[in-house]
This record gives C-alpha cells, structure tokens and sequence, in this order.
C-alpha cells in the first residue's frame, strides 16, 4: 500500500504545482496586458470595452485567439478622427466574461454560440452607443458581425477574413483535445504552463503569413492573455464547435437587408477566400467584395487603406 499512496501523493503535488504554474503565469499575463478601456456591467456579465475617437459609431470585434488590442495597436488611430471606435473583447477572451457561467466549466466542452456573443455585445453597446452602428468583424469576429446583423440594429457590416460559411474537415487535433472535457482540465493547464513566448511568436507569424508582423504588435497585442486557463478552453471550444451554427446562419444570409463590404485577401490560408468570401457574396442581396492580391489573413494591419475605403463606403450609402 505504500508505493500507490506515494505514487497518488507524488500524482497530486504534481497538479498542484502545475496549476500554480500556470495561475503565476496568468497573473503575469494581465500584469503586462491589463484593459485598456472600461469593464462595463451587462446584466452581471464584464464586458471589457475600448471607445475612442469621434463620429459615427463603429464596433469592432476581434478573432479567434484574439482581444480589442488588435485594433487599437494600428486601425483604431487610423480612424478615431473620423469614427468613434468601439472595440469589444468576445466572451471569455480579453477581460469580457461568459454569458453563462456553464461555459467556463473545466470539464465541459460548450460555449458560447455567436448570436449569443452577438447578443451580449449588442447590449454592452447599447450601454455605450448612439443608435445602430456600423460593425466590423474579423476572422471569427466576421461571424459574430454577421451574427449581429442577422439579430440585431446595424446600418452595415465590414467583414475582414471572415469565417462566413461551411467548409471540409476538422480543425485539427489540438481544437479537439482542448475543446473537450478531459483536454479542457487535464491539456490546457499544462499548456499554460509551459507555452514559450517564441512559440507564440512562430503563431503569431503564421496567422500574419505571407505578410510580415508590424514592427511592436507582437509586444502590444497581449497574444499571451490567450494563454489563460479558462482563455484557451474558451477559443477551442467556440471554434471547434462553430461549424453547425455556421450551417444555421448561412440559411439566413439572403435577409440580410443591409450593406455589406467584404474584403479578404487571396493568399488567406486561415479562412481562405474560394470557401468563405467567394461563397459568401453571392448569398448577399447588398454585398461588396473586394479581394486584396496576395494578402493573408490580417488585412487590416497588412493592407489598412482598402479596409478604411470599405468603412467609408459604409458610412456614405
């Protein structure tokens, strides 16, 4: 009896130590990369969100593994005289909770849908804003805009790379494994833990690919906030999960009774064009689309100006 009692003791301080691990290492994360705007109350849920500038309304909701910082590191200056910016973290990213609290259960493997992410984002701008804004989305932040404009007030939706409809396949092995229960409490801890910061730069990288990352949004965009426990069980289970909501939303897209400017770059091969945008357009009974030559999924850092025109364009119809 001796050995399994010393086996099971030496088994439990090794998850404690882990999990002290990681909660030093979160605490480090936010300590670096704390909020940048206000955390408002939406009926008992923090929803974390940036406001500058002047003018016409315009949220803008980030992608998968991401928060606000991605906005306001470049295209949030570049609009702020001409826009007021509403930057909002998606539920259970950045600083923004969960709608239920279900959904950052350890072992569970739900989350959040995006008419839910859109409902709640839509009432924090109501604490926020001045009438139906225009909405921005990118990547899966496309499919919460999207979502938006299927549910709720808009004058028109930006979508940049957007996730917007069905695809082949899975998304790999590492989305399963943390989008499920045991991966979510036994994988996860582990990878917060030990994730360097060089390999969320080759990630980051990647996700940029073919464009280069700008000059300081490595050390501004806070990719480290993603690396939190309940963070990265979040973003597995919303993307891993998402393809039959997809199917529900596509079957939705010609009442759409509002202008949409799509712009998405040819060499995306995250969302790539030829399943989404190319797709999505012909579903639209208002829809632009302006494909950028070359450029990959960040096209809002990669290639600001035809991004801007198309919010321009929004803003005059």
């Amino acid at each position: 009896m001796i050995k399994p009692f010393f086996a099971g003791a030496g088994a439990t301080l090794g998850t404690l130590a882990l999990h002290g691990r990681a909660a030093a290492r979160e605490a480090a994360f936010e300590a670096a990369f704390p909020p940048e705007g206000r955390i408002l109350d939406v009926g008992g849920v923090p929803v974390h969100a940036v406001v500058r500038g002047t003018g016409p309304d315009l949220v803008m909701i980030h992608g998968a593994s991401g928060n606000a910082r991605d906005f306001t590191f470049d295209l949030m200056g570049r609009l702020a005289g001409r826009y007021r910016c509403i930057a909002f973290d998606r539920p259970g990213l950045g600083y923004t909770g969960h709608t239920y609290a279900r959904y950052g259960a350890r072992f569970g493997s739900a989350a959040e849908t995006p008419a839910e992410q859109a409902a709640l984002l839509a009432a924090a701008y109501a604490r926020v804003g001045r009438g139906a804004p225009l909405v921005l989305g990118h990547s899966f932040g496309g499919t919460i805009a999207l979502a938006w404009g299927l549910d709720h007030a808009a004058r028109g939706l930006v979508l940049l790379g957007a996730a917007s409809n069905i695809w082949e396949g899975g998304l790999g092995p590492l989305y399963a494994l943390n989008a499920s229960a045991p991966g979510g409490a036994l994988a996860v801890p582990l990878l917060t833990a030990t994730v360097s910061e060089a390999r969320l730069r080759r990630i980051t990288a990647a996700i940029f690919a073919p464009d280069p990352i700008p000059e300081g949004y490595f050390a501004h965009v806070g990719a480290q906030l993603t690396l939190r426990r309940d963070s990265l069980r979040t973003n597995a289970r919303q993307v891993n999960g998402l393809k039959p909501h997809i199917a529900e939303m596509e079957r939705r897209y010609a009442t759409l009774d509002l202008p949409i400017e799509i712009v998405h770059g040819t060499a995306d091969t995250i969302v790539p064009a030829d399943i989404h945008a190319k797709v999505l357009i012909d579903m639209l009974p208002h829809g632009r689309l302006t494909l950028l030559d070359g450029v990959g999924h960040m096209p809002h850092h990669a290639a600001p100006a035809p991004v801007i025109a198309a919010i321009d364009r929004l803003r005059d119809a």
